[in-house]
C-alpha cells in the first residue's frame, strides 16, 4: 500500500517589501483580421517616419527623435524606458467603425511593442526583441461605435533604449479625433504580451478562447486521489457547481518526463471499493453533463521533470495514453519545482495537437512563481497561451506578497487577491486565463484561507471595479476567468461553501 500522499501545507515564501520587483505586464494578442485592409487605403499615422525631426503627431515620455540610427529616411524614434515606465510613445488617429486595419512598424531593441488601444474589440499588441532592425505587424477590426483608436509603441521597465522608425496604419480614415492624444509620462499600459527570454516574437497563433461547454466565469476544484483527513469522495461526489475537476495527481515514472496514474487503493477501500471501471465511468457521466475532468501533474511531492527533447516527447505521449485510457480531457500543471518554459510548452502544444479542440489546460503556481514575467512558470503560461484555458495561481501558503502597485500584501485579504490577480492580467494573460485559487477551508492550506465572501467581492472588484478593499485596480477586467478550490474534499467537510457560494456568485456574474 503506497503511503498517503499529502499536497498541503507547503514551504512559506515571505517577500518583504521592496525584496521583489514587480515586472508588470501587458495582456492580449496578435490578432488575425478578416478582409484585411484595401490597397488603396492611406497611411494614418502622422509623421510615421520621423522626417519632420520632430514628434510633431506623437505624445512621448522620454522620447526624442535621432539621426544616428534610422530604418529608412534620416531621422528614427528613440525613447529609453526608466525603472517606472515603459518610454511609451502614443498617437491618436481617426478611423470608421466596423472596418479592418493593419498596423507595423519597424523596431530595434530589447522588448519593443507595437499595438492599439481602443479599438472597440480585442485591442491587438505584438512585440519582439531585436538586435537589428526587425518589422513588427498586427491588425484589428473596429467596433461599431469606433472612430478613432490609439497606437502605441514602447519598451520595457529598465530596458536600454529602444528605437521606432516607418510606423504604418493602413485602413480607411475617419472623421479628426476631438481630442488631442494624451501624455504617457506613467503609463500603465495593456494591449500587448510580455517579455520572456526567448529574443523571439510572441506566438502568432490566435486562441480560440476556452474549450466548448465552459461558462464564462470557471469554478474549478481539485480531487483528492488519497486521504488526509478530508472527506473521501467519488468523482460522481463532487458538486456540479464544480466545472473543471482535476484529478490530483499522476504520477512520475521512472522514464524521463513520463507519467503514469493509478487508483489509490487506500481511496478505494475508504469508498467500499471504487474500482478503476467505476471512476472511468464517473468521468464519463461528468464529461456528459458538460463538465471537464482533467488530470494533474505535480503536487508538493511531484518529481517530474521535462527539460529536453526526449523528455517533452515522453510527457506528451505518456499524457495522450492517459486522457485517452481514462477519458481525461486535459492536463492540469501543478508543479512546484523543476520547470522548463520551452520544453515543457514543447510537450504541451505536442498534446494538445494529439487533442480535440477541447483541450483543457490549466495551471496552478504558487504566488511566488507569478510575481514577475521573468519566472519560469509565468514563462510557461505565455509560451501556451494559445492552447491555455486558465491559470489558477494559489493564493495561499505564501505570506507576503507584491501587488502590481508595487505596496505588499498580506495573504488572507481581498487586497492579497485582486493587488497579485492585477500582475497577471497586466502581465500578457487573457481575463480570461486568469482564476483565483483558495484553501476550501482553514484545514486545507497552512495559511491564506479567506471566507467565500471575500473571494466573491475581489471577483467583483476585478471585473466591475465594486466592491473592492483599500486596493483597487485602474481597470476592469469583466471577463475575469473565475476560481479554484484546494479541494473538493475540504470543500465537502466544510459543508461544500465554495460550491455554494462562490460556485454561485461566479455563474450568476454576466
Amino acid at each position: 500500500m503506497p503511503p498517503a500522499r499529502h499536497r498541503r501545507p507547503r514551504a512559506v515564501h515571505t517577500l518583504l517589501a521592496g525584496a521583489c520587483a514587480v515586472a508588470l505586464g501587458l495582456s492580449g494578442l496578435a490578432l488575425a483580421t478578416g478582409t484585411g485592409a484595401q490597397a488603396a487605403d492611406p497611411d494614418l499615422i502622422t509623421n510615421g517616419g520621423f522626417e519632420t525631426g520632430t514628434l510633431s503627431g506623437w505624445s512621448c515620455g522620454n522620447g526624442a527623435v535621432q539621426s544616428a540610427t534610422a530604418h529608412s529616411g534620416r531621422y528614427a524614434l528613440q525613447s529609453t524606458p526608466g525603472s517606472g515606465d515603459t518610454g511609451e510613445c502614443t498617437q491618436t488617429v481617426a478611423v470608421q467603425p466596423s472596418s479592418t486595419y493593419t498596423l507595423s512598424s519597424w523596431v530595434q531593441g530589447s522588448y519593443v511593442y507595437l499595438g492599439a488601444r481602443g479599438t472597440g474589440g480585442t485591442d491587438p499588441g505584438t512585440w519582439t526583441n531585436s538586435t537589428g532592425w526587425a518589422q513588427l505587424s498586427t491588425g484589428f477590426t473596429t467596433g461599431p461605435g469606433t472612430t478613432s483608436v490609439t497606437v502605441y509603441l514602447h519598451g520595457w521597465y529598465g530596458q536600454p533604449a529602444f528605437l521606432a522608425d516607418d510606423v504604418s496604419l493602413i485602413g480607411p480614415g475617419g472623421p479628426q479625433p476631438s481630442q488631442s492624444p494624451t501624455s504617457t509620462t506613467s503609463p500603465s499600459p495593456t494591449g500587448s504580451p510580455s517579455p520572456t527570454d526567448t529574443g523571439t516574437a510572441s506566438p502568432t497563433a490566435t486562441s480560440t478562447g476556452k474549450p466548448p461547454g465552459l461558462p464564462k466565469h470557471i469554478l474549478t476544484g481539485y480531487w483528492q486521489n488519497f486521504d488526509n483527513g478530508a472527506t473521501v469522495q467519488r468523482i460522481s461526489d463532487v458538486p456540479a457547481a464544480y466545472d473543471i475537476i482535476a484529478v490530483s495527481f499522476a504520477d512520475a515514472t521512472t522514464t524521463p518526463g513520463g507519467l503514469g496514474f493509478t487508483l489509490d487503493p487506500a481511496l478505494s477501500s475508504r469508498l467500499g471499493g471504487y474500482t478503476d471501471a467505476q471512476f472511468k465511468a464517473d468521468i464519463a457521466a461528468k464529461r456528459a453533463a458538460g463538465k471537464k475532468v482533467v488530470l494533474s501533474v505535480g503536487g508538493q511531492n511531484g518529481t517530474v521533470s521535462v527539460s529536453d527533447p526526449t523528455s517533452a516527447a515522453n510527457f506528451a505521449s505518456t499524457a495522450w495514453a492517459l486522457m485517452q485510457g481514462y477519458g481525461f480531457d486535459g492536463i492540469d500543471i501543478d508543479l512546484e519545482n523543476g520547470v522548463n518554459a520551452a520544453y515543457l510548452g514543447q510537450a504541451l502544444h505536442s498534446l494538445a495537437a494529439k487533442s480535440s479542440s477541447g483541450f483543457v489546460l490549466t495551471m496552478a503556481p504558487q504566488t511566488i512563481d507569478m510575481q514577475s514575467t521573468g519566472m519560469e512558470y509565468f514563462k510557461l503560461a505565455l509560451n501556451v497561451k494559445d492552447i491555455l484555458t486558465i491559470v489558477n495561481m494559489q493564493y495561499y501558503n505564501s505570506g507576503a506578497m507584491n501587488g502590481c502597485d508595487g505596496n505588499v500584501y498580506s495573504q488572507g485579504t481581498e487586497d492579497f487577491l485582486t493587488g497579485l490577480a492585477c500582475i497577471q492580467l497586466k502581465g500578457g494573460l487573457r481575463p480570461d486565463q486568469v482564476g483565483l485559487g483558495v484553501p476550501a477551508s482553514t484545514s486545507a492550506a497552512g495559511g491564506g484561507y479567506v471566507s467565500p465572501s471575500v473571494v466573491d467581492n475581489a471577483l467583483d472588484c476585478l471585473a466591475t471595479g465594486t466592491n473592492c478593499g483599500s486596493y483597487k485596480p485602474d481597470t476592469t477586467w469583466p471577463g475575469i476567468g473565475g476560481a479554484m478550490t484546494w479541494s473538493t474534499n475540504w470543500d465537502a467537510k466544510a459543508g461544500n461553501p465554495v460550491a455554494g457560494t462562490i460556485g454561485a456568485h461566479l455563474h450568476a456574474m454576466p
